[in-house]
């Protein structure tokens, strides 16, 4: 793509999902836009999936980038299994809503969002940085540019680990989510391929001191500890893909925007900004409502404020550290509870699922939360 001659208005470092969609974004609105692109450092298939809600769906069929109903499989029930007969159920049909939420296959969505930069001639790509009125970062959890922008990142580690993978099952998923909540870990199979796939992908937080075993042990072995863990709910397991393993951590940043020693402004979004357990799935809604925050309010400035103007990214840092803060609470305190041991722990929570899946209209706003409506 041919360079631009005219000055950037928005620099954007981090070429993934969050910087992708924003890019788009902001493209219409006929902004000049560099896209400073990250190499691929991974090996092998890309096992990630990640839940979407309402809200991101919203988004990113606004930039025609949503993928087919194959790589973006409605979720219809999620089923949340505690350690002692707890149980929570959601169904989109008691909500009246099409999907509790969609299972998107990460390499078909980053796919269809390079594919669409292709078409738009006010995004130039970028193998390093320029100068702009306004910086975003969505470099990702481990942000170089935050570190130079002397950000500090408060970071809480979990003493768990994700172990993610892709599973053929013996019986349909149903595009059913499951969770089991099993002696301090996490295991999610989610629904993969469509309607009537029956493959999932299973995300398992598991302690770290028993990760490196988990991740060494034969395919057999480590899914027949899957078949025990969800309850043979859907047969017989087959891995069909490797296993991919990260560490586990909630964190967030102490400053989101500001401005460089050239006095020109910058913002964070994304994991540049913050990271929450992933139990309940919402790592990237956050960083897609970043995204459309920190686009609502660009949009709505007068026509004599530059982008980098910092009433504006006060708006945006005040609006997203409000909700960020609300769910990586809400994410830290449900994993603390069933990370603790004893009977008497054990009972408690078990108690709450069963109280908060009969709670009605609370559990009802809980779970349109979730979904971004």
């Amino acid at each position: 793509m041919p360079r631009m001659k005219q000055p950037l208005d928005i620099c954007i470092r981090g070429g993934g999902i969050v910087g992708h969609t924003l890019a788009l974004l902001l493209a219409r609105e006929r902004l000049h836009i560099g896209l400073v692109t990250q190499p691929i450092t991974t090996t092998g298939p890309d096992v990630r999936a990640y839940a979407l809600n309402a809200s991101s769906r919203a988004l990113l069929e606004s930039v025609r980038c949503w993928p087919d109903a194959r790589h973006a499989t409605a979720v219809t029930d999620m089923q949340v299994c505690g350690d002692d007969g707890g149980a929570v159920h959601f169904s989109a049909a008691e909500l009246a809503v099409p999907a509790l939420t969609w299972i998107v296959d990460v390499p078909a969505l980053e796919a269809q969002l390079a594919e669409a930069l292709r078409f738009q001639p006010q995004i130039e790509v970028l193998d390093s940085p320029q100068p702009a009125a306004l910086t975003v970062v969505c470099e990702g959890k481990t942000s170089q540019t935050r570190f130079e922008l002397g950000v500090e990142f408060d970071v809480v580690r979990y003493p768990q680990h994700a172990i993610a993978a892709r599973l053929q099952c013996e019986q349909p998923h149903g595009q059913v989510a499951r969770q089991w909540f099993t002696q301090g870990e996490i295991l999610a199979l989610l629904p993969l391929d469509g309607p009537q796939g029956n493959t999932v992908a299973a995300v398992w937080s598991a302690q770290a001191t028993r990760a490196p075993e988990l991740l060494a042990e034969t395919d057999a072995a480590f899914c027949a500890e899957l078949e025990k863990i969800s309850q043979g709910s859907l047969g017989t397991l087959k891995l069909i893909s490797q296993r991919a393993s990260w560490p586990l951590q909630n964190a967030q940043a102490s400053r989101w925007i500001g401005s460089s020693a050239a006095g020109q402004s910058w913002a964070l979004a994304g994991d540049a900004a913050h990271t929450v357990h992933p139990l309940a799935g919402q790592g990237l809604n956050l960083g897609l409502g970043d995204v459309a925050e920190l686009v609502r309010i660009l949009h709505a400035r007068a026509y004599w404020r530059s982008v980098g103007d910092a009433k504006l990214l006060r708006q945006y840092e005040r609006a997203r550290r409000t909700e960020v803060s609300t769910t990586a609470l809400a994410m830290d305190g449900l994993q603390r509870l069933f990370s603790q041991r004893g009977s008497a722990w054990q009972t408690l929570r078990n108690w709450g699922m069963k109280g908060f899946d009969l709670s009605g209209p609370t559990k009802d706003r809980a779970a349109r939360y979730a979904m971004g409506l």
